[in-house]
């Protein structure tokens, strides 16, 4: 399974891995066929969902209305919606952060 298709209502489905308490927030690579994405909050009280939703909106250039946690919100392994972007769109933009290596 990708880690971006889109949805029949129209949204696109992001699977992403989450590390959170890392140095920095940013998408590194691919882990198990999911964007890895480490964040500097920890997994207490919804801090790191609230981080990971507010690093993609910022990421894909969206607002935060239309990126939403739609599943993992206890798990590394998670799954967030986006509306406002196609998925041809956000895999470009995906490819670049995976073809730099970072």
């Amino acid at each position: 399974m990708p880690y971006a298709m889109t949805r029949k209502d129209g949204a696109v489905l992001l699977r992403l891995y989450v590390q959170p308490k890392a140095a920095k927030c940013r998408l590194i690579g691919l882990h198990d066929g999911r964007l890895k994405l480490t964040v500097t909050s920890p997994p207490l009280e919804g801090r790191a969902n609230l981080e990971v939703v507010r690093f993609i909106a910022d990421f894909f250039g969206l607002s935060g209305r239309d990126v939403s946690l739609r599943s993992g919100s206890r798990s590394r392994k998670k799954q967030v919606s986006i509306t406002g972007r196609d998925e041809v769109t956000l895999r470009a933009r995906g490819a670049e952060v995976l073809a730099e290596g970072r």
